[in-house]
């Protein structure tokens, strides 16, 4: 067990989405981070996102990258499981993504019916598995898995050895989670944890929601979420990063400094 201090800190993607990955891995190295996250599917229609097809050009300047700077890519985001989800539709996806040595995939679940959602959720780790390859469902206010909770039981109905949970502060707090509901999470299940902060109060509407998710993060101890406790009550074989996404006109590098400095701040208590 390594003392939280000293926590290595993965860069999710989102934090500087304008960084293409080639850079996004330079920029991971220059500051410290353990690992970084790439976004190759968007998020939601129209949102960003970088395509690295096995074998183009793309694909193998990121090779090159990561082995240059002894970086590592620790997920791949970020993917709906809603109505019309089609787990095979990833296979290319998952095939670039395991190529550049990624271990997990993040996903939310905004299907109403839960039978087909826990369905293909294990469809998807089983194909997730060929890759060499897992799956975190993370619990947003805004889908259908809305708490985590729920998150846990699709994992569990599903059954999967490679199924797992991931954890946002800011998606903690904001579907009512604490730090306690970390604990009742049977150990195993929780691969990844995000760090972000932001005021006690949620935002009034499920709109002013999903935009404070996707503007208006900050930097972890500048808010009031309970950082301290939920690390505290994360697994020791949790993989963290940080997820604060760039406003303003500061660099990318300056920010992700920023970021890792006050994470680290919030890790040593």
């Amino acid at each position: 067990m390594h003392a939280s201090h000293d926590w290595p800190l993965g860069l999710a993607h989102f934090t500087c989405i304008g960084v293409p990955p080639v850079d996004l891995v330079r920029l991971a190295a220059k500051t410290g981070c353990a690992s970084v996250g790439l976004r190759l599917s968007p998020a939601f229609p129209g949102a960003p996102f970088y395509e690295l097809p096995t074998g183009s050009d793309a694909f193998r300047a990121m090779r090159r990258a990561l082995a240059d700077e002894g970086m590592r890519v620790y997920d791949i985001e970020f993917v709906t499981l809603g109505e019309d989800f089609v787990p095979a539709s990833l296979a290319g996806i998952l095939d670039s993504a395991a190529g550049l040595g990624a271990r997990r995939l993040s996903v939310c679940g905004d299907d109403p019916d839960r039978p087909r959602l826990v369905a293909r959720f294990a469809e998807l780790c089983d194909l997730a598995a060929g890759f060499g390859m897992g799956v975190d469902l993370e619990c947003m206010a805004w889908r259908q898995i809305a708490s985590l909770p729920d998150a846990v039981r699709v994992v569990q109905a599903a059954g999967c050895p490679n199924g797992g949970v991931l954890v946002d502060a800011l998606h903690l707090s904001r579907t009512g989670g604490s730090p306690d509901d970390l604990r009742a999470v049977p150990p195993g299940l929780i691969r990844h944890a995000q760090l972000c902060d932001a005021p006690t109060q949620a935002p009034g509407s499920m709109d002013a929601i999903i935009q404070e998710a996707r503007a208006g993060r900050l930097p972890p101890g500048d808010g009031a979420l309970p950082l301290a406790p939920l690390v505290a009550a994360l697994p020791p074989t949790v993989a963290l990063s940080i997820e604060v996404p760039i406003t303003g006109t500061v660099t990318p590098e300056a920010h992700v400094r920023a970021n890792l400095a006050a994470a680290r701040r919030v890790l040593a208590g």
